[in-house]
């Protein structure tokens, strides 16, 4: 199979004329200044989007949170709502239309941060592992990858406090009996299994060092002022400075949120190269305000993006928000390139795909082609694009060597009418 890019995002810049040679799913050749051949992308061709943070069924809510001021806490009881409602059917049936919307922006690999397992009072299914097994199918069938961060979620509060009502669906009663279930969870060739600590607030401080050094690991970290207040009360240190403590701190670990940070903390997460996940969409919605992103990078910290609540499933506006974000915090522009903002859309490290997110030789086939020539992009400079264009501007999607979006519509299924009819 050949692709043929009219211009493409190819060694740090844009090339011309770039043909691409796909064989099982890989990059055989990479070649600049060819003649036309193969299937055309017309416009910029970049690498397949990687959305590290993702909670499939929160786009449930989307446009139904704000008809009172309320707060992250106030939004998270209509979030409970939500969990409560959904069986393994229903599960998959949301989380492959809004993994099939993922695919319509560009996305071709998904972190799932998945803490929804068991039924509504917490008794587990048949197969303890169902509702993963519902959203690793549910990737498959919109065509493209999922890393299944299965969370260890134990309590309900820093100090400890037992789960209470819906949470009860997240719990598996203490380490041994997480680690007993997600044993029985497999990779495969479009699925990771990675694994989460929900924060500081569901897991026991005696359990944190169980999961050192094991990765993918993500954490919710310090999203909320609230949290680090309990953690200071209970254990006289920040969040970060508990994980340090415990070992869970690393390479292999990506914090999401990051967004109160002390600049001990920032020091403590960048010394270690513990990746960031930053979202800035759902950030922006939920009121949690804007992590120092800039200085994270600076101390070490590599950085990826996520969509989280799905408030909008839009790489290009999460990559524009790590920058004008910090522009609203410091009254200062240029502090990412955009090179460094398409680097963050496209890393995929942190989710276990270290094959996957530049178009080089060897690596896995993903491509999202972006037209230039939409009234949002027309006239701008190629790599400008990523502050101009939005996820409409997606034209083409190539996953694996496999065309999944072809003209902007998916080529598997109608995925505004799949997205009504789960949400009806």
């Amino acid at each position: 199979m050949t692709y043929f890019a009219e211009l493409a995002w190819v060694d740090g810049r844009v090339e011309r004329d770039v043909a691409l040679e796909v064989e099982d799913g890989r990059f055989t050749a990479v070649t600049p200044g060819s003649a036309p051949r193969g299937t055309r992308l017309r416009g910029l061709v970049l690498p397949g989007f990687a959305n590290a943070h993702s909670h499939a069924f929160h786009r449930a809510l989307r446009g139904r949170t704000h008809g009172d001021r309320g707060s992250f806490w106030t939004w998270r009881e209509l979030m409970y709502e939500v969990a409560g409602r959904l069986d393994p059917d229903g599960y998959y049936t949301l989380a492959r239309a809004v993994y099939g919307e993922m695919a319509l922006a560009g996305i071709t690999c998904v972190g799932e941060f998945h803490y929804l397992h068991h039924g509504p009072d917490g008794t587990p299914y048949a197969d303890s592992n169902e509702m993963g097994h519902a959203l690793i199918r549910a990737a498959r069938d919109a065509g493209i990858r999922i890393t299944l961060l299965d969370t260890l979620y134990l309590t309900s509060t820093v100090d400890g406090k037992p789960l209470e009502g819906v949470q009860r669906r997240f719990g598996d009663g203490d380490l041994d009996g997480w680690l007993s279930r997600t044993s029985a969870l497999r990779d495969g060739e479009h699925v990771r299994i990675g694994a989460a600590l929900h924060s500081v607030r569901a897991v026991p401080a005696g359990f944190l060092s169980g999961l050192a050094g094991r990765g993918p690991l993500h954490i919710h970290l310090s999203e909320q002022r609230a949290e680090n207040e309990q953690c200071q009360a209970v254990h006289g240190c920040t969040p970060t400075e508990l994980l340090h403590r415990h070992g869970v701190l690393g390479p292999g670990t990506t914090a999401v949120h990051a967004t109160h940070l002390s600049d001990g903390d920032i020091k403590l997460l960048g010394g270690s190269r513990t990746g960031v996940c930053l979202c800035p969409t759902t950030e922006r919605d939920l009121a949690d305000g804007i992590g120092p992103g800039r200085a994270l990078a600076d101390a070490g910290s590599p950085l990826s993006l996520g969509s989280d609540s799905h408030a909008v499933i839009d790489m290009f506006e999460e990559a524009r928000g790590m920058e004008l974000d910090e522009r609203l915090a410091t009254e200062r522009r240029g502090h990412f390139s955009a090179p460094e903002l398409l680097a963050a859309a496209t890393a995929h490290a942190g989710l276990g795909w270290d094959d996957a997110g530049t178009i080089a030789v060897g690596k896995r086939a993903d491509l999202v082609a972006v037209s230039l020539s939409s009234v949002r992009t027309a006239g701008t400079d190629p790599i400008g694009a990523i502050f101009a264009a939005t996820g409409a501007d997606v034209t083409e999607v190539v996953a694996d060597g496999r065309l999944v979006v072809d003209g902007g519509r998916h080529t598997g299924f109608d995925v505004p009418a799949a997205l009504r009819e789960a949400l009806s």
